[in-house]
């Protein structure tokens, strides 16, 4: 049994106190990966940002709306987890300042200037890399990417920028759909599986895949 550690959902990242970005990630396949850990007698936490779908009951929920509360609750569960997956879709860029109160429309439009966030997974993954010898903490970092195409390229890119032990890549097809089909890679950039089918579907063969893979099932 593992103690997962799950982030899930989009964040926000506010113009003013109405206006937001925000990525499109509805907390589907979260949702069936904690079904699917649940199910196999791991205990699941989740750190999820804004979204429609209800959790199961037997994970335990930490709502968030920014990606620095994102990161925040993420690094203090962190030392309770044995494992991290990185199923969230954190929003990448932030307004350089955002504005108190409401903006007013204007004929000229506006103008934004943004700065990138920090990375959830890559500090999160950079953390565990760091536990200290003998230390309980999480040991092993599965991130998921969103990729056109689902681009083997840039998600092995991604799984060495940001030092996990698996990354899990889906095309933008997988966006508001009850479906997903997913590639796995290695930090060798090595395929490891694939799986087509409905999120929990999916869900269920990556758990096992990861008690295979990370945890010496």
């Amino acid at each position: 049994m593992a103690r997962i550690l799950l982030t899930a959902g989009p964040t926000r990242a506010y113009i003013d106190e109405v206006r937001y970005l925000t990525n499109a990630s509805s907390g589907r396949m979260a949702r069936a990966i904690a079904q699917a850990a649940l199910a196999r007698g791991h205990q699941v936490t989740i750190v999820s940002g804004p979204v429609a779908v209800r959790y199961p009951a037997r994970a335990r929920v930490i709502p968030v709306v920014t990606t620095a509360e994102m990161l925040a609750a993420a690094i203090d569960e962190l030392p309770r987890a044995d494992g991290v997956i990185a199923a969230a879709a954190p929003c990448d860029f932030e307004p350089d300042r955002p504005v108190a109160g409401k903006i007013p429309r204007t004929a000229a439009g506006l103008s934004l200037k943004l700065r990138a966030t920090t990375d959830v997974i890559a500090t999160l993954a950079s953390r565990v890399k760091r536990r200290p010898a003998g230390q309980r903490r999480a040991t092993w970092c599965v991130a998921f990417a969103l990729e056109p195409g689902a681009d083997k390229a840039r998600a092995c890119a991604k799984v060495t920028a940001k030092q996990c032990d698996l990354i899990v890549v889906n095309d933008l097809a997988a966006l508001e759909s009850t479906k997903n089909a997913v590639a796995v890679y290695d930090a060798d950039h090595e395929l490891v599986g694939e799986k087509r089918g409905t999120k929990p579907a999916v869900a269920s063969w990556l758990i096992r895949l990861i008690e295979q893979r990370l945890m010496g099932g």
